[in-house]
């Protein structure tokens, strides 16, 4: 096992991977920029290097140095800013510190999403009916959509966080859905790059979270990732309730199968898109541990990024894991500072107050104390909340306590939006899909307190 690493992330990721690695006895090098510098996470790791200007976060050569000169034999990228970047790993491999993740050659398969399409197709695994590559202008894109039949998403070869995306209704529309999706990939990613799929209005966002070694791969449960905003999730849960046993059964052993096929070795995960029909289909594959991974601990009892560093310590996985798993029912709340009223527009600021929720089954990840400041330069998480219990009625109703228990003053948040989908009907069936939340929000049916955004205390 390694001695000492370099944690080459921020916040909530950063303190949660330090967590892990404290407990294995693993040293901790934490990076901090001079916005970051106070914060109180960073008193957890054995040291501290400081980066200087804000956006040094996404500097591969920076933290290569930093790792360099702290000793450090591996680096933990944690998920965000570079964890998926080639470049990165690449710099890692050439200076011989080990990458806490899969190699570059793996990554850079994955992150072209247009290639990441053909090379699961090829390994068994259907890709949502689109381009077979990279679209070469908005000529093609017109013609493509003809093809494929309206209404379809534009989609960024290299993109991530639904930036570089956009929906076409009508053929007159591709051009500049084209040239604006493009320009915002430029921006978000430095890769213009487009591919086009079919677009699902009433899908359903199912992830399945694998682990491999190299020979050998395992899928950890799937979970639940329709409640969205903007394409981004506000809520998970583990299992997911529009999945049937044979679904589950079937799908698990073909995407073991595929990724074991791809040689792929660390934590991955496999994103994927319930149709109408019910039909599974692959999106992409994000070669790092998501947000949510959270849940699946919860109902497995790993500890997966504990999984990360021993699979990058060149550990086998053993035939059966030594964790059993634990089972039940389990749910995430992402609660951001964030202005529900006015578009979930960020509102960073000073945490005059901060309890965090306690009680049997929950779990909460925060970098964040009373007094820490949310940051106006990155995102506007406060805490991740986590809920486990027997069954999915139990886990639900220990959320919505949870939250009923959590105060927060200084910023708005999204406590009382997520206590209002949680006792949402179609929620609470489990019949829901990615429009969920836009449509239950437009027509009224997720209604907040009349409190909720009229201030700076919201809870």
């Amino acid at each position: 096992m390694f001695r000492r690493i370099l944690v080459a992330n921020r916040g909530e990721v950063a303190a949660r991977v330090i967590r892990t690695c404290k407990r294995m006895g693993v040293q901790v090098v934490a990076v901090a920029t001079d916005a970051d510098a106070d914060l109180s996470y960073l008193r957890q790791a054995d040291a501290v290097v400081g980066l200087g200007d804000r956006r040094a976060y996404l500097d591969p050569a920076a933290l290569v140095a930093a790792a360099e000169a702290e000793r450090c034999s591996a680096v933990h990228p944690g998920w965000g800013f570079l964890s998926e970047n080639p470049t990165f790993a690449a710099m890692c491999e050439a200076a011989r510190i080990t990458f806490i993740g899969p190699s570059s050659a793996a990554m850079r398969r994955m992150a072209d999403k247009a290639e990441a399409r053909r090379t699961m197709a090829a390994l068994g695994v259907a890709p949502v009916p689109g381009t077979e590559g990279a679209l070469a202008d908005a000529a093609a894109a017109r013609r493509e959509a003809e093809r494929i039949g309206l209404p379809v998403l534009l989609k960024a070869v290299a993109g991530g966080g639904g930036r570089g995306m956009r929906r076409v209704y009508a053929l007159d529309e591709v051009g500049a859905a084209f040239a604006e999706a493009s320009a915002e990939a430029v921006g978000a990613f430095g890769d213009g790059r487009m591919y086009m799929e079919r677009l699902v209005e009433r899908g359903r966002h199912i992830e399945l979270q694998v682990l491999a070694d190299g020979r050998r791969a395992l899928v950890l449960g799937e979970r639940e990732c329709s409640v969205q905003r903007r394409h981004q999730k506000l809520i998970e849960e583990t299992p997911s309730p529009g999945v049937t046993d044979a679904q589950r059964a079937a799908i698990f052993e073909t995407v073991q199968r595929a990724v074991a096929g791809l040689g792929y070795r660390g934590a991955g995960t496999i994103e994927m898109l319930m149709d109408e029909a019910g039909r599974l289909w692959f999106m992409e594959m994000n070669t790092r541990l998501q947000v949510e991974h959270t849940i699946t601990e919860a109902v497995t009892g790993l500890d997966l990024v504990e999984w990360q560093l021993r699979i990058a310590a060149n550990q086998d996985l053993p035939e059966v894991l030594v964790a059993r798993p634990v089972g039940g029912h389990a749910v995430e709340c992402r609660i951001n500072a964030e202005q529900v009223s006015q578009g979930f527009r960020p509102t960073p600021g000073p945490l005059s107050t901060l309890v965090l929720p306690q009680g049997e089954g929950i779990r909460v990840d925060t970098h964040l104390a009373e007094g820490d400041r949310v940051s106006p330069h990155y995102d506007s998480m406060i805490a991740k909340v986590i809920a486990h219990g027997a069954d999915r009625p139990q886990a639900l109703a220990r959320m919505d306590a949870a939250l009923a228990g959590m105060v927060v003053r200084g910023v708005p948040t999204t406590i009382d939006l997520h206590r209002a989908v949680l006792a949402h009907p179609r929620f609470v069936a489990g019949d829901y899909d990615t429009a969920f939340l836009e449509e239950a929000m437009a027509q009224g049916q997720v209604t907040l307190p009349s409190s909720a955004d009229a201030g700076p205390s919201t809870h």
